[in-house]
């Protein structure tokens, strides 16, 4: 099992070498280099060059640091063409600067557009087609996630979309916080890591409320039609994930992937959130 820091609690006020060295320093051997404008950033063409690589790969090196994963988020299941062609334009040159820095993982989510299901997974397979050779060609693997607002929430509509695309190289992130919107509210861990069976390879720690709970005023929106979706990162235990059941289910599965400490809600003071999450991952997981 690889443990690894999601460092987008730094990712605003804290150089790339600086960041490298906070997760050094919090305690883990493995980086998802998730999204930072410094970097790759959401939905833009990465602002990357040669030299940044280079010095990426030197302090990582220099700080005992691995990267565990490439996270970039693209449009790239969108309805609208000229926008999905940005997107694989954008993912080619992420996967480019993947192999130029000697990972062998990217992960990211389906996106597109919730409501317009059918057009996003048109466009979502799609790219796709014009993407999987290059992922081939550089030897990449590639982890997928439903998110709150993507065109597939469910975590089961998630598990047949990457068993359609039917690469052995494709497999499952499980967001934790995204329990309640991979069943419609329910949030049964134990259940979805079952239907995830041997698809699942990475999981994302974090805790968070149920949007559907007190007849749906969990989270009260106005007007209450807007079209929003909410959730949360938080630590385990300040949400309503059943954390005992997770690593309970995790443990009798001997999961192996990647466990990802993906808590994001105290950038005021992250080494005290990192301090409980840790706590918890290693404790539930007999780290």
């Amino acid at each position: 099992m690889r443990l690894a820091y999601d460092p987008s609690h730094y990712r605003d006020n804290t150089n790339l070498k600086d960041t490298i060295d906070t997760v050094a320093r919090l305690g883990y051997e493995y980086v998802e280099l998730s999204p930072r404008k410094d970097f790759i950033w959401f939905y833009e063409y990465p602002k990357v060059d040669k030299q940044l690589i280079k010095d990426l790969k030197r302090y990582c090196s220099d700080a005992g640091v691995k990267i565990s994963s490439v996270l970039p988020v693209q449009q790239w299941s969108s309805p609208n063409e000229e926008e999905r062609q940005a997107a694989v334009r954008n993912w080619k040159r992420c996967i480019e600067i993947t192999s130029e820095l000697g990972v062998d993982l990217m992960n990211s989510e389906f996106s597109g557009d919730k409501s317009r299901p059918v057009q996003s997974e048109a466009a979502f397979v799609k790219s796709m087609d014009e993407l999987m050779p290059l992922f081939e060609k550089e030897g990449i693997k590639l982890n997928l996630q439903s998110h709150p607002h993507d065109f597939i929430e469910l975590n089961t509509e998630a598990i047949k979309m990457i068993r359609a695309l039917d690469k052995e190289w494709i497999k499952l992130v499980y967001s934790v916080p995204h329990a309640f919107f991979y069943d419609d509210g329910i949030g049964d861990v134990e259940q979805h890591l079952e239907e995830a069976g041997d698809l699942l390879d990475h999981v994302l720690i974090a805790d968070t409320l149920n949007h559907k709970a007190a007849f749906g005023l969990r989270y009260i929106v106005n007007p209450p039609d807007a079209n929003v979706t909410v959730h949360q990162h938080l630590n385990p235990g300040e949400g309503e994930v059943n954390f005992d059941a997770l690593y309970r289910k995790l443990r009798e599965m001997e999961f192996d992937g990647i466990v990802t400490n993906a808590v994001f809600s105290y950038p005021e003071k992250p080494e005290w959130s990192n301090d409980v999450t840790l706590k918890s991952i290693k404790e539930g997981l007999n780290i």
